[in-house]
């Protein structure tokens, strides 16, 4: 049963989207149309192969579209990513990323692993990484997945961030 604010249409919530036959071009169109009523000024890009797409946001608002640690980008994509799901259901996901912010971020993340690794090569202790998202996580295990004597484990925590575990085998 779908909760409802009483005297709130739902429909009135969602942006004036015409249907469009690609799920992109409605993904686009959301996000041109969130950014566009919030007063930024901002080029969208597509980016990536088909299936994996990415909108790259180009603004000299970065910053404040980006917001601390990437949350506010984070918001951004979950708002896009469900309006298109309303009119598509069985849409990808899109990622959303602002000025190669994520693709900036998911390379120190990568480094990062390396670098831990080479660290626990060297002193045979394991080391813990900060508890991080579920996709951060698969990129620090895909980072890590051909190294023959380094394993990485994700804690098993009920939290939605967690911490991950890189030892040798």
């Amino acid at each position: 049963m779908e909760k409802r604010t009483p005297g709130v249409d739902p429909a009135q919530l969602r942006p004036n989207i015409p249907p469009m036959a690609d799920a992109i071009d409605d993904a686009k169109e959301a996000l041109t149309s969130m950014l566009g009523k919030l007063g930024f000024e901002f080029e969208v890009e597509v980016s990536g192969d088909p299936g994996n797409e990415v909108l790259n946001i180009v603004s000299e608002n970065s910053a404040l579209l980006i917001g601390k640690n990437g949350d506010r980008l984070d918001d951004i994509q979950y708002l896009v990513n469900r309006i298109t799901r309303n009119a598509h259901p069985d849409a990808q996901r899109f990622r959303i990323d602002c000025d190669g912010y994520r693709a900036q971020q998911e390379q120190r993340v990568a480094d990062k692993a390396l670098r831990l690794a080479d660290k626990v090569r060297e002193s045979g202790r394991e080391l813990w990484m900060n508890p991080m998202n579920s996709y951060h996580r698969r990129l620090v295990h895909n980072a890590l997945v051909d190294d023959p004597e380094i394993e990485t484990v994700s804690e098993d925590t009920s939290s939605r961030n967690k911490k991950i575990l890189i030892r040798l085998k």
